[in-house]
């Protein structure tokens, strides 16, 4: 599964083999010997070795800016834990800012932009930004594959354009998203201009991470779960469906899968079964049993990624472990064998928390592991 990049002199620089594709065959619901396990934000505030990282580079930008840094707090968890699957260090608001929004984040502080986007002149201004503006990103990507030297796959990803929209209409976060909604139900036509640029960016975006490196993609639609039935369809869903229109499906003759979550998206599993990707992330509130049975079977069906509360990692290690066992077996046996069929990547509903005791991740993690082999084998 080697790949071949480029260095910024434009020689061919080989990446090394893949030695654990464990997630990438459960991605493409192959059979595996165990279920593959990562975690959203699981390089992190969490782990004191990122919060020195992020002291020595002065602040979450100048982090996520630094191809060395990036780099290094992207491996940190591998190095602790057992897991699958690496997924790029940077932030789902690098496309806005790129779109000269002034993304900052203050200490204990969410994302902030300089400028939002609320009106009939803000939305003229936006236009697809020239990727060059995240060459960062692009050669993080490309120096987290050579230094993970086929470990595990480096997964890349992106915000959803609805999620994105949130957030360059409100400026940063929101309780009740009331300036992007007040533009969404009154100048409709505004948002989907919105949209459509994101789409088209974020899709730009992902293609040159793959081109950097990256194995596999994925789309959080983190705030897709605050709409309206309808409305969800027209102004989250239609927008990452033209996102994934426009993906490489292939790179240097491999396939690299595409994964959509959505937050607060279980009750639209029915329209997003056909979606054109191959895994779907769940959120803890999602049934992986009735989820399995609702899109996860049959040759068009959707490898399944999720999705324990991440507030279990509190608990006790003896408690967490009868929890992993307790959403393993609510999926039940994956496929097994040859051919294609229902499979499971593990995962939290939704990032792990920076409180999180570091020791649970490693309970969590090899609890995976070992319950998931021994249900193969029940």
């Amino acid at each position: 599964m080697a790949g071949i990049a480029a260095n910024p002199a434009g020689r061919p620089m080989p990446f090394a083999p893949l030695q654990n594709d464990t997630f990438i065959r459960a991605c493409l619901r192959q059979s595996t010997d165990h279920t593959p396990v990562w975690l959203m934000r699981q390089a992190g505030r969490y782990l004191p070795e990122y919060c020195a990282t992020r002291a020595k580079a002065g602040s979450f930008m100048g982090l996520a800016t630094n191809v060395d840094y990036a780099t290094e707090v992207t491996l940190q968890p591998l190095e602790r834990y057992a897991l699958d699957a690496a997924i790029l260090f940077s932030d789902i608001l690098t496309v806005p800012d790129a779109m000269g929004l002034g993304l900052s984040f203050a200490l204990g502080e969410g994302p902030k932009f300089a400028k939002t986007v609320r009106t009939e002149a803000d939305v003229d201004t936006l236009a697809v930004p020239d990727m060059e503006k995240l060459r960062y990103v692009f050669d993080a990507v490309t120096s987290i594959r050579k230094a993970l030297n086929g470990r595990v796959p480096l997964i890349g990803f992106s915000g959803s354009p609805w999620t994105l929209a949130c957030y360059m209409v409100e400026g940063g976060g929101s309780d009740d998203y009331r300036a992007v909604k007040t533009l969404m139900y009154s100048r409709p036509d505004l948002m989907h201009r919105i949209l459509a640029i994101n789409a088209d960016a974020v899709a730009a975006y992902l293609n040159a991470q793959i081109d950097a490196g990256a194995q596999a993609v994925m789309v959080f639609d983190s705030w897709g779960g605050v709409l309206a039935d309808g409305n969800f369809q027209d102004f989250s869903l239609t927008y990452t469906k033209r996102v994934l229109a426009q993906l490489k499906r292939e790179h240097e003759g491999v396939v690299i899968p595409r994964i959509v979550f959505t937050k607060g998206g279980g009750l639209w599993l029915d329209d997003m079964k056909t979606l054109d990707c191959h895994a779907l992330g769940l959120d803890w509130t999602v049934n992986l049993a009735k989820a399995r049975a609702q899109v996860g079977e049959g040759p068009q069906g959707k490898a399944l990624q999720g999705n324990i509360d991440p507030n279990v990692l509190f608990a006790q290690p003896g408690q967490i472990d009868a929890e992993v066992a307790r959403v393993l077996e609510s999926f039940g046996a994956p496929h097994q064998g040859p051919g294609t069929g229902a499979t499971h990547i593990f995962n939290l509903g939704h990032g792990i928390s920076q409180y999180t005791p570091p020791e649970h991740v490693t309970a969590l993690v090899d609890a995976v592991h070992s319950h998931s082999r021994r249900l193969r084998t029940a």
